[in-house]
């Protein structure tokens, strides 16, 4: 019977016997709709706000130093043996009194209150600061979010439209081998013409192959990038070609200034924050007053411990004034630290800022660069057309050679693949330059 089973169940499976779920359809996302999803659904982005949720709820954890702490006690003794107190008679003797009962009851309040605390006010400061550093370190992983789902969605479409490239020449060069076949059927052309055409067809498989593969490991970066399930199937909805208009606008009305640079703006806050710090090690030579009180029922007895209860309620209100006076040069110490680290920083953004200026001005040039590429290579791409269509019409009529005929073909399918590796060229560097300069108006 188990044979029996498993043949039934191969036979339904190899006649397709049992029911498919029918697949759905591809959503279409352009670059905009790519954005919006990662900024929603990346996990690191969800880190960052609750990191910044955490260290708010951090200053407000500081900030509770300044209010009243009460605290409520309870305490109960059992005396084993009463303390004995001795009293001279003034005859040279003394007579032992015995001091407490049985059982001894204490509950109460104290309270206390900080008045004057330098270096808690100072501490509050830091806090700040560090809910500023957090803040703009959920903006530096959104800027550098946005810059890969840009150059992903890109590398997308520039491996979709070589894959469409060199299917229209494969296309051709299959309509090429089977002109070459008919014209071997009729006797007009050698066995040689015919295996020269098709294997010119087979040349072009392998790279749109490749084109297919890498189409598929983009669309899953891109997957990861955005959080989204990898069983979703996406198309871009976009064309290189569709950004190149905007290129020229974009290019002369691009600001280079690092005004918004994460980078530097991080760095300022660590300065800050080490200026800070300084402040608060300086703080610690301030004396601290605080106010305390007490609220307290006292009872003793004899006996059961549950018997014989006398309460008596005493309170009492109070300063505390503490100033430090020595500390082992602790303090002078942690001070010299600070400052230090508050220079190191300083030499740190002076350095950073150079470099932000060298890449600014490389991705300006890769900018340019690919702009006179794309028009050149444009320009390249209407001439290889005009030469391929001359030289189709010349060997449907016999007068150009297969040779020519593979060149031609050849170079309008190098111009294309130029064309848009300019395109995308640039819109990379565009993208990094957003990057570098930290003005995308989605890490707003």
């Amino acid at each position: 019977m188990k044979k029996i089973s498993l043949i039934l169940i191969m036979t339904l499976l190899a006649t397709g016997s049992f029911a498919q779920t029918p697949q759905a359809a591809a959503m279409s996302l352009s670059l905009d709709q790519c954005i919006r999803i990662a900024l929603s659904d990346n996990p690191t982005i969800k880190v960052d706000s609750m990191e910044i949720e955490r260290v708010n709820y951090a200053l407000k954890e500081v900030k509770g130093q300044l209010l009243p702490q009460v605290t409520a006690t309870g305490q109960y003794t059992r005396n084993l043996a009463l303390q004995t107190m001795y009293m001279d008679t003034g005859d040279g003797n003394a007579v032992g009194i015995k001091m407490g009962r049985d059982n001894t009851y204490s509950a109460g309040f104290s309270a206390t209150l900080p008045l004057v605390v330098p270096q808690l006010w100072r501490s509050i400061k830091l806090n700040e600061n560090q809910i500023l550093q957090n803040i703009e370190k959920a903006r530096a992983n959104k800027l550098s979010l946005v810059n890969q789902v840009k150059n992903a969605y890109y590398a997308l479409l520039l491996a979709g439209d070589s894959k469409r490239v060199i299917e229209q020449s494969h296309a051709t060069a299959q309509q090429h081998a089977d002109i070459y076949k008919k014209q071997f059927d009729l006797g007009t052309a050698s066995e040689y013409d015919v295996l020269r055409a098709n294997v010119a067809v087979t040349n072009l498989e392998p790279s749109i192959l490749e084109a297919e593969n890498t189409i598929k490991l983009l669309k899953l970066q891109l997957k990861v990038l955005m959080g989204m399930d990898a069983e979703i199937e996406f198309e871009p909805s976009q064309h290189l070609d569709e950004f190149k208009a905007q290129m020229y606008d974009n290019t002369l009305s691009t600001d280079t200034s690092l005004v918004h640079n994460t980078t530097l703006k991080s760095l300022d806050l660590q300065t800050d924050y080490l200026n800070k710090v300084v402040k608060v090690q300086k703080a610690a030579w301030y004396p601290t007053l605080s106010a305390n009180g007490n609220l307290m029922w006292h009872s003793m007895g004899n006996g059961h411990p549950f018997e014989n209860f006398r309460w008596n309620r005493s309170s009492a209100v109070g300063l505390t004034l503490s100033w430090p006076v020595f500390t082992g040069l602790q303090r002078k110490n942690k001070i010299k630290q600070a400052q230090i680290q508050a220079a190191e920083m300083t030499w740190q953004r002076e350095n950073a800022e150079r470099s932000l200026h060298m890449q600014v001005q490389s991705h300006v040039d890769d900018i340019r660069k690919s702009i006179k590429q794309i028009e050149s290579n444009s320009g390249g791409v209407k001439q290889a057309e005009k030469a391929n269509e001359i030289i189709q019409q010349s060997f449907k009529i016999g007068a150009a050679s297969f040779i020519q005929l593979r060149d031609t073909d050849d170079a309008l399918l190098s111009a294309r693949l130029s064309y848009y590796q300019a395109i995308y060229n640039y819109l990379v560097a565009e993208s990094d330059l957003e990057h570098v300069l930290g003005n995308s108006p989605y890490a707003n």
